[in-house]
């Protein structure tokens, strides 16, 4: 075996190693951008109805 034909081998494992981290990092990123956009709309909903039903009579006093 020539000595390219090694690095070649060892150049495509080292970009595959380096790919698989980069996705795995990218869908983490994703998920936690997923999770905190339900997590500020549910804040918001039970804001909303904790606001109602604890000071809905405070604009007519």
């Amino acid at each position: 075996m020539r000595r390219n034909d090694l690095l070649t081998i060892l150049l495509v494992i080292a970009v595959v190693v380096l790919a698989w981290w980069l996705v795995g990092a990218l869908f983490s990123a994703v998920w936690l951008l997923v999770r905190l956009v339900v997590v500020l709309v549910v804040a918001a909903i039970l804001y909303a109805v904790l606001r109602s039903w604890l000071g809905g009579d405070r604009r007519r006093r």
